[in-house]
């Protein structure tokens, strides 16, 4: 299912950058904010809002997705990750295209210790 001018729609041709890696299900996305270079988002092509509408054969394959996008971040070295969904405008959610956010996080940052919260405010 496409939805006209989502961007994370594919057919669409809105997005200005191209996917990293591309599975069945899901493609992922580097970041384009230069303020987040270590992140990448996991993107259904299936157009749907939030990850509560996702289906049996997506949720299979988003541990694979998972680890690529882990695999992905690795060179950068970081001393953990925080993995995250925004569900809808309240959530912080600003593209109705279901994705899921992973993002590197390093010793030293501003924000180290701190949760998900920390970085989506």
């Amino acid at each position: 299912m496409i939805k006209p001018d989502c961007r994370f729609c594919l057919a669409n041709e809105l997005l200005t950058d191209t996917p990293l890696y591309r599975l069945a299900q899901f493609f992922i996305l580097g970041s384009i904010d230069p303020d987040r270079a270590h992140q990448v988002m996991i993107v259904p092509y299936r157009h749907i809002e939030t990850p509560f509408c996702l289906n049996a054969d997506e949720w299979a394959e988003i541990g694979e997705a998972l680890n690529i996008a882990r695999k992905h971040l690795e060179p950068a070295d970081p001393n953990g990750f925080t993995v995250g969904w925004n569900v809808g405008a309240t959530a912080g959610q600003t593209v109705f295209h279901a994705h899921l956010h992973v993002f590197a996080r390093f010793k030293g940052e501003p924000s180290e210790g701190f949760g998900i919260h920390s970085l989506l405010r």
